[in-house]
């Protein structure tokens, strides 16, 4: 059933005016100011680095590719969009503003970029800018005013329905993409074979997408952020870490899946074992529950899974109080997303500032709020053999508690990890955009 945006955008968009009043209102200024973003040029050369939408912008309207346009944002009257159309014969020029958001705004196209500042408020000083140092033009330099950032970030956190379904339409990309990954995977594509199927399927190229694709094959799949892309496969393939997302409308999808070559092996039963917490920890996904929670009960979880597997020989509580687990698993188990992979305010103790802290010995913990209806997360957890992290193990003081042998034989496989995107209800279980995806397009 295709869903109608256009009423769900206006909502949106009445959700993000009362949000902007009020946090014009906590800062003392008259008027947002937010500039697209301009293009950044390298050194000592005149090629651009890839554009990426000032993420404040986006949030107002699906413009993901218009460096040089501004929005203006007065509480009470039609929000102003200055609309960037050069006259350009190098490159492709923007088509006129269309869309279910133009009816909307007060729009003025201008021909130059600065040209908009015959189009912005008077008074600059009245002004919260929120944008990149780069993005200044005139007297309108991106103050980024804390109160401001601190009441629209913690806010940003709870999507509105017409949030939700752009991140599902990310998803349906993402999904399809995912699939053609596994496809390439069980061809014997190299992992520069794996990203160039992804990348076909999703319909998006690496300047589009939200993250740099990690497409990891066997002991690769340790390294969190693989990014290196090898042109040959490996002989012989054993295994195969995907985390790639999609985007829609300037809204990401996050996901990760694992695959082993042997699908009846060892290796395979671990992915099943760490599918299976994953899955568990989903339904633990509810309003109230405090993440911070969630990541620690993850340790315990995988830590069981491990000690199942032979490789360690303490209890779960032991392998988490000792730091054990975090050897197994160094990261945290998700994050907010929404208009970036990594959504803001993940820290946020409230609208007002402050900073909710992360457990004792977990650095690497992007979230800590409790969880709220219309939230949208990530549960990623994950096992890995990485060399750096098992020989800090071995040199400390529990290696006598891990089974050796059996990490070396672990180790060629680099690692696991499963990752769905969930939103938050109100009303018990969340609604899983990325398992709910997998199960439509089954078969």
């Amino acid at each position: 059933m295709t869903v109608d945006l256009a009423p769900l955008y206006a909502d949106h968009l009445a959700t993000l005016q009362r949000r902007a009043a009020v946090a014009l209102e906590r800062g003392g200024f008259d008027r947002l100011v937010i500039p697209a973003g301009t293009l950044h040029y390298q050194v000592f050369d005149d090629r651009d680095y890839p554009y990426a939408v000032n993420p404040q912008f986006k949030a107002w309207v699906p413009l993901v590719r218009h460096p040089g346009s501004w929005l203006v944002v007065t509480p009470g009257e039609r929000p102003k969009l200055v609309y960037l159309q050069p006259f350009d014969y190098w490159h492709v020029v923007p088509e006129a503003p269309s869309g279910l958001w133009v009816e909307h705004f007060d729009v003025v196209v201008i021909r130059t970029a600065e040209e908009a500042l015959q189009h912005l408020p008077g008074n600059a000083a009245r002004c919260a800018i929120l944008g990149e140092p780069q993005s200044a033009l005139g007297d309108f330099v991106p103050d980024n005013p804390q109160p401001v950032l601190d009441y629209l970030d913690y806010h940003r956190a709870y999507k509105t329905p017409y949030e939700i379904e752009l991140m599902r339409a990310a998803t349906v990309r993402g999904v399809r993409a995912h699939r053609a990954a596994e496809r390439a995977f069980r061809a014997g594509a190299s992992e520069f074979g794996i990203h160039l199927a992804y990348c076909q399927a999703a319909g998006q190229d690496s300047t589009e997408l939200p993250y740099n694709n990690i497409v990891a094959l066997n002991e690769h799949a340790a390294v969190l952020h693989y990014t290196e892309l090898d042109r040959l496969p490996p002989k012989p393939v054993r295994s195969f870490l995907i985390d790639a997302g999609a985007s829609h409308a300037g809204y990401a999808c996050d996901i990760t899946r694992t695959w082993a070559s042997d699908r009846d092996g060892e290796f395979q039963s671990l992915i099943d074992a760490v599918d299976a917490v994953e899955r568990g920890l989903c339904e633990r996904f509810t309003a109230g529950t405090d993440y911070r929670e969630l990541h620690l009960d993850a340790h315990l979880a995988l830590a069981g899974v491990l000690r199942d597997a032979g490789v360690i020989r303490m209890s779960p509580e032991a392998a988490l109080e000792s730091g054990v687990s975090s050897r197994f698993f160094p990261h945290g188990l998700g994050h907010g997303i929404g208009l970036q992979v990594h959504d803001v305010a993940g820290f946020a103790a409230s609208d007002a500032g402050g900073t909710l802290p992360k457990p004792e010995g977990h650095p690497y913990l992007r979230l800590t709020r409790t969880l709220e209806p219309g939230m949208v997360v990530t549960n990623e957890p994950g096992i890995y053999f990485a060399d750096l992290l098992m020989r800090e193990l071995r040199e400390g003081p529990h290696a006598g508690e891990i089974d050796w042998d059996r990490v070396d034989a672990l180790r060629p496989y680099g690692g696991i990890r499963i990752e769905d995107d969930l939103v938050i209800t109100a009303d018990g279980a969340p609604v899983n955009l990325t398992r709910d995806e997998f199960a439509r397009t089954d078969g």
